[in-house]
């Protein structure tokens, strides 16, 4: 019998990384599930159930990357994919230069940026064993245009994907390693954060996007996992999920 495959979700307990969780473990996978603050593990827990495992760890502490990469090889004695979707931001707008701060940049550049090569770099060992592994990076629609929350937001998530196509080429070609980049979308950080923006941003898009909607966590999921799973000939790629916006020029 085929062991069951196995996946790392950083930021596991919500949005996109707990539909990333679902979707992996309707497809019979096992899935530790990496959550941050101490509230989020009820959640984590019952995500994990009996498929997988919890465990609490910031992407930006190198020793709890390598922790959260360990146990799973400890419990699971493998590692087949690594889903990195831990992220932060503030909603600052954009022409408000003086709302950000030095601390906002590095706040973000930690988790978004050094977190998913941290947590990669732990990962590595164990996704080049077997037949390979894969790394899906959640990035975002902002880091193409310079748009979103804010641009500390926007300036790490570019750099994130520039850490895609690097970790890409060097941890060739046993790992491909890519990125999505999702525009908008419902039960996100911006609709939890602030309704009324979500609503106004929402209205935009299903306009102007060719697609008419906004996406959800579930079909960002989706395509985590098909870029996870299959995708034999994908790396180094920054996928924009997006509803067709870049067709009209939006950003």
């Amino acid at each position: 019998m085929t062991e069951p495959r196995v996946a790392v979700v950083t930021g596991g307990a919500s949005g996109i990384g707990a539909a990333c969780v679902r979707r992996f473990v309707a497809e019979g996978w096992r899935v530790a599930v990496n959550y941050f603050l101490d509230g989020e593990h009820d959640a984590a827990a019952a995500l994990a159930a009996d498929r997988g495992i919890a465990i609490q760890g910031d992407v930006t502490q190198d020793a709890d990357c390598r922790r959260i990469a360990a146990a799973t090889v400890e419990r699971f004695g493998r590692i087949d994919a690594l889903v990195s979707s831990a992220g932060t931001t503030r909603l600052v707008p954009h022409a408000d230069l003086d709302a950000l701060t030095i601390d906002d940049f590095l706040k973000m550049a930690a988790v978004n940026t050094a977190g998913p090569f941290q947590i990669a770099r732990a990962c590595a060992p164990a996704l080049t064993d077997g037949d390979g592994g894969a790394i899906v990076i959640v990035s975002s629609y902002g880091a193409i245009f310079g748009t979103g929350s804010s641009m500390a937001y926007a300036a790490s998530k570019g750099a994130t994907n520039t850490l895609t196509m690097s970790l890409a080429r060097v941890l060739a070609p046993r790992v491909r390693v890519n990125a999505v980049c999702p525009a908008l979308i419902s039960d996100g950080f911006v609709e939890r954060l602030d309704p009324a923006l979500f609503a106004a941003r929402a209205a935009h898009q299903v306009v102007r996007a060719p697609l008419r909607k906004v996406g959800t966590p579930a079909e960002v999921a989706a395509d985590v996992y098909w870029l996870a799973s299959g995708a034999s000939l994908i790396t180094g790629s920054v996928l924009s999920l997006d509803c067709g916006l870049h067709l009209n020029g939006d950003g």
